[in-house]
């Protein structure tokens, strides 16, 4: 269950705009914390990196008729006060943790096979850039060159693309965006891989050595899209790749051409995940086992941040199930669902939900913002 405080009366379709950027909601009250802890202050080492395409894209919900009139749509969401939500609504549930003993093994030895690598290529999901990297990753690479991905392109706005990419180039970077389903960006990054470890035979041959393929490890959070990658850099499938965290399990060397060796790695995640927020997200965009958070949960807080996404709001919500969201109580919503459809079964209700957002049924939009 989420938290309960005071109830509050239910809304009508015409003041539903309070209740979804309000703070009070029937059967799911939420207070909002007064300080919302930022985003690691301390700024990675500099980057060298290269951007993709450059699109222009207006996404800005229209009002409507229909009496679902959310405040977002005349202003930008707030997204600190959003994150100060989800990190609240997440208080009450069982903590999202999954650290499979294969993770525990593949650790010790990427450290040891950090010391071979020429380049890093660190996979994050386009969908939540700041909950994809692992909190020990600086540490890990110190100095090594590396190169950032933020895979899944795909599924998200143009506009969220934009923004991510000024971001981090307001920071000395520019980002590769891919698609590793269709191979957008794969051979771009292939080309920067070797350019940025192209001094690697310079300074064997003034040591009297003989030149030797660049080494490039890829590395990140499970099913951020690293085998696939892969795949699409050596145009066949060599290494296993679904769409389901997990799937690679152990560390493989394959070689591009005479020029490249490529490592595919199984996904690293923290022993704990502290950040319960970055958590429910990693579970709700398929980025962690299943085995580590409960359906109903993930789908109830999912329903209320698509209730306070201007581009998708209760109204995309109830036009696709045909239900009222309540009060912006995302676990009352899923439940009905289930009686409505599945014959009281919520967990068949919430992973329909959790289906629908993973293939785009309400658009294609990131769960996370810039930090300003």
């Amino acid at each position: 269950m989420f938290a309960q405080l005071a109830p509050s009366p239910s809304p009508s379709p015409a003041n539903l705009s309070h209740f979804v950027q309000g703070r009070s909601f029937r059967k799911c009250t939420y207070a909002v914390s007064a300080s919302l802890p930022t985003a690691n202050s301390s700024r990675p080492p500099p980057i060298q990196i290269v951007g993709g395409k450059d699109s222009n894209l207006d996404v800005t919900r229209k009002d409507d008729s229909s009496g679902f009139k959310l405040e977002a749509n005349e202003d930008e969401i707030d997204w600190m006060n959003l994150e100060s939500d989800i990190r609240l609504w997440t208080r009450a549930l069982r903590p999202v943790q999954w650290y499979p003993g294969h993770i525990m093994k593949t650790e010790k030895e990427l450290r040891e096979q950090l010391k071979l690598m020429d380049v890093v290529i660190e996979v994050r999901d386009a969908r939540i850039p700041l909950s994809t990297t692992h909190p020990k990753m600086d540490a890990w690479l110190g100095n090594r060159k590396r190169i950032l991905v933020l895979n899944r392109e795909d599924m998200i706005s143009n506009d969220d693309r934009n923004d991510w990419a000024r971001y981090f180039a307001r920071q000395g970077i520019k980002v590769i965006f891919t698609n590793g389903k269709l191979g957008m960006g794969a051979m771009k990054l292939g080309r920067l891989a070797k350019s940025l470890a192209g001094d690697v035979n310079g300074k064997r041959r003034e040591k009297g050595l003989l030149p030797r393929s660049v080494r490039a490890g890829i590395i990140g959070y499970p099913n951020v899209g690293k085998s696939s990658l892969i795949n699409r850099l050596l145009k066949r499938k060599i290494c296993a790749a679904a769409p389901r965290p997990g799937v690679t399990r152990e560390m493989k060397w394959v070689k591009l051409g005479k020029d490249l060796d490529l490592l595919d790695s199984p996904g690293m995640l923290p022993m704990r995940i502290d950040d319960q927020a970055a958590a429910i997200k990693l579970a709700i965009c398929d980025d962690i086992g299943e085995k580590a958070y409960d359906f109903t949960d993930v789908a109830g807080i999912l329903v209320q941040m698509l209730a306070r996404i201007p581009e998708v709001g209760a109204k995309a919500l109830y036009n696709r199930y045909k239900i009222q969201l309540e009060g912006s109580c995302g676990k009352k919503f899923v439940k009905t669902l289930g009686l409505n459809l599945f014959g009281g079964d919520s967990h068949q209700a919430a992973f329909r939900i959790l289906t629908d957002f993973r293939k785009g049924k309400f658009g294609y939009y990131s769960l996370e913002r810039p930090p300003l």
